[in-house]
């Protein structure tokens, strides 16, 4: 009995280890922007019958899937590749239709899989022995593709979902838990090639009349709130101020006044729809609002712009319209001055509204075309409406507040905001760059204080000539010797002791350049002596190990080594070390390129 009972006990516990050692299926992956998993559409199937899986995606916001294999030659896009044992045969992934999406990086509208859908995966099962009720097939699904947002792509190792279909001869079959979707409504691809419906190859997805005019409402708002922007601020005492006198001698007047101003907005807004035209029909792409903002030399001149402006809120300098101009805008011709002050407001407007632009670029260009064109005018057409408002109805302006102390507090404060707003734009530039542009800010921040400060109405024309061409001069010499990167054309090496030191046993010649971040001779130096190509090609023809030996901060080895190793107080010094020579030869001040390159000349070439 005890033997019987010792042997139902580890059968028992057989069976409960065998049971505990086989995996259970992985029917979910997650990671911190996906969750995938999956479903069966019947828990048992018939022999010789039909079935299907479903993948159910979940992305977090922002986050895409590329659906088409062509645009990316067959390497980022989303892959769905099942296996199983030979009883189940697989067809093609049923796929859902993808939509629109721009592509950064590209400029180019691009097809993808985005927030929750379902990838369905028909099987059809064979005929297998069944032995007992019950049999299990297993089934591996492999994921594949780059999940990507308007940042960054990752490519992550998903591994691969698992399930076992069970099969039995009376299965009933009879609950799905999904169904397939019609062909119609869904995107069928296949693992060597995509092919999609040809009637919309290219086009956005239709949109209903409410959104078309909730997003065109949201629109007209956006163009509102660009009045508000800080960046358009400065040019608005002017627009105000010109309203306020064509007011003064007629009605008409002021309304022709007021709606060339309101034609210069909408020529900006213009211009921006005829280049989105041009990119999308012949380039095959559109205008990234984005874009721009890539561009360094255009953040920066905005940045400048900033700056001036801000100056001209303490009152460093005063816009003054010309006598000329002035008379002829009071006699009807100076719609063309009105014209380019709305232009200018609009282009103000960009660094300021950034987020609230692109977001209405992004809309308006998932549109089609026209509908797209549309949106874009209606923006500038916001912005335009105050002023075509303003001046029709000549009533409001008194309403205006008077002008007092309180109004050059305002604008000071304001000022204050604009250079925020410009140091904001030159820490987005390369980091190569932005050092260069402070110093530059500076010069000419200077300079347009000498422009306007140092002459005033009753100066000599002769002493005004002579003071201005000295500030532009000096701005045009800033910006040669601060806006041009000089860039790294040596090959520098970081201090060290153990590399400099075994350089000197082979023997080999050795530069070394000590130098600090605020040390602007430094910088002299750099721009006047190691910016030489002639010097930089020597130093390669001939071996040279340039060490460029940082002092910025006290505890760096080379700070520590300029004062203990070569006895030297302070930065800026070079020195070369000759082979054959026991003494380096030093260099304290910064025009030395001529001494260097000739004893760079005379040693032999490696």
């Amino acid at each position: 009995m005890r033997k019987k009972a010792a042997v139902i006990l580890w059968s028992v516990l057989f069976f409960a280890v065998n049971a505990l050692a086989i995996p259970t299926p992985d029917s979910v992956i997650k990671t911190d922007v996906v969750t995938i998993s999956l479903e069966q559409q019947y828990d048992v199937v018939q022999p010789g019958s039909k079935s299907a899986l479903a993948i159910h995606f979940e992305l977090k916001k922002d986050w895409h899937f590329y659906a088409s294999a062509k645009i990316t030659q067959g390497q980022m896009n989303l892959k769905i590749k099942p296996s199983a044992e030979k009883l189940i045969n697989f067809s093609e992934p049923i796929f859902p239709q993808p939509h629109l999406y721009f592509d950064r990086s590209s400029g180019k509208k691009l097809e993808v899989f985005s927030d929750k859908f379902t990838v369905f995966l028909p099987f059809s099962i064979g005929h297998p022995h069944i032995a007992g009720v019950y049999t299990s097939i297993g089934i591996k699904i492999g994921i594949e593709g780059a999940v990507c947002s308007g940042l960054q792509c990752r490519m992550p190792d998903f591994g691969g979902l698992s399930t076992e279909v069970k099969i039995a001869s009376d299965a009933a079959m009879s609950e799905a838990k999904f169904a397939l979707p019609d062909s119609r409504d869904s995107w069928l691809v296949s693992r060597e090639s995509a092919v999609r419906r040809p009637a919309e190859s290219h086009e956005p997805r239709a949109t209903s009349d409410e959104s078309v005019w909730f997003a065109l409402g949201l629109a007209l708002l956006a163009g509102l709130s660009l009045n508000i922007m800080p960046c358009v601020w400065p040019v608005l005492p002017l627009i105000v101020m010109r309203i306020v006198e064509h007011a003064k001698q007629s009605r008409r007047q002021s309304v022709a006044m007021g709606l060339a101003f309101c034609l210069g907005i909408l020529l900006f807004f213009a211009c921006l729809v005829a280049a989105n035209i041009i990119l999308q029909l012949f380039y095959g792409t559109v205008l990234q609002w984005a874009d721009q903002f890539r561009n360094p030399a255009f953040v920066a001149g905005m940045a400048l712009l900033l700056v001036i402006l801000a100056l001209f809120m303490f009152g460093v300098f005063t816009i003054t319209v010309p006598s000329s101009i002035a008379a002829k805008s009071g006699s009807g011709k100076g719609y063309t001055g009105a014209v380019g002050t709305g232009f200018l407001a609009a282009i103000l407007s960009t660094p300021c509204s950034f987020a609230i632009l692109a977001a209405a670029f992004a809309w308006a260009q998932a549109q089609r075309l026209a509908l797209g064109t549309l949106a874009i005018m209606v923006i500038g057409a916001g912005m335009a409406a105050p002023y075509a408002i303003l001046t029709s109805i000549p009533g409001l302006l008194k309403r205006l507040p008077k002008a007092g102390r309180w109004m050059e507090l305002f604008k000071q404060t304001v000022g204050f905001v604009l250079l925020g707003i410009a140091v904001w734009l030159i820490a987005a530039l390369p980091e190569v760059r932005r050092m260069g542009m402070l110093y530059f800010a500076v010069v000419l921040s200077f300079c347009v204080w000498m422009w306007g400060g140092w002459v005033s109405y009753n100066t000599k024309r002769s002493r005004k000539w002579l003071v201005r061409i000295i500030a532009v001069v000096l701005v045009v010499l800033a910006g040669r010797f601060f806006l041009v990167p000089a860039g790294e054309i040596i090959d520098w090496k970081q201090y060290d002791a153990g590399l400099i030191e075994t350089a000197l046993e082979e023997p080999r010649p050795v530069l070394i350049k000590f130098t600090a971040d605020w040390c602007i001779s430094c910088k002299v130096v750099g721009k006047t002596v190691y910016s030489n190509k002639n010097i930089a090609k020597l130093i390669k023809e001939k071996g040279v190990l340039a060490i460029k030996a940082d002092t910025t901060v006290k505890d760096y080895p080379a700070t520590a080594a300029l004062k203990n190793v070569y006895h030297e107080p302070g930065v800026p010094v070079s020195m070369l070390f000759v082979p054959g020579e026991k003494e380096p030869v030093r260099w304290h001040d910064k025009f030395f390129a001529d001494e260097l390159k000739t004893l760079l000349e005379k040693l032999p070439s490696r």
